[in-house]
C-alpha cells in the first residue's frame, strides 16, 4: 500500500494533502446574540406604554396636571390595547396575569383616570 490516493480523475498518484483547516461556525454565540436581542425587541411595547407614563409624570411635575392624568389614562388604553392584540410571547412585562384580566384591569383604570381628566373643572389651571 502506498501513502497515495486517488486523484480527482480517479487516477492513482497524488499524495495526500491535508485540505484547508475549517473553522467551525460561532453557533453558540450566534444563538446568544439572538436570544439578547428577542429578550429586548419583546420588551418593546412594555417601554412605550412606560415611556407614556413618565411623560405623565412630567406634566404632573410642571402642574399641568389634567394633562398629565389625560396622557396616564391613554397610557393605561394603549397598553390595554397592546396587550389585547399581540400574542403571549412578544408583549413583555405587560403580561402579569391572563389576557382578559390584564385588558380588563388596564381599561378600566385607563377609561377611569380619562373620564376624571375631562370631567374635574379646571379651577384656572390647564
Amino acid at each position: 500500500m502506498s501513502d497515495e490516493t486517488p486523484g480527482p480523475d480517479g487516477s492513482p498518484g497524488s499524495p495526500e494533502m491535508p485540505g484547508p483547516r475549517e473553522i467551525p461556525a460561532d453557533d453558540d454565540t450566534t444563538e446568544q446574540h439572538d436570544r439578547i436581542l428577542r429578550t429586548c425587541l419583546v420588551q418593546i411595547p412594555y417601554l412605550l406604554v412606560l415611556l407614556c407614563v413618565a411623560v405623565a409624570a412630567a406634566l404632573v411635575l410642571f402642574d399641568r396636571w389634567r394633562r398629565g392624568a389625560f396622557v396616564f389614562g391613554s397610557a393605561m388604553l394603549l397598553g390595554a390595547v397592546l396587550r389585547g392584540v399581540l400574542p403571549p410571547n412578544q408583549v413583555g412585562l405587560l403580561q402579569v396575569r391572563g389576557r382578559l384580566f390584564d385588558v380588563a384591569t388596564m381599561a378600566s383604570v385607563g377609561a377611569l383616570v380619562l373620564w376624571l381628566a375631562t370631567s374635574i373643572d379646571p379651577l384656572g389651571t390647564d
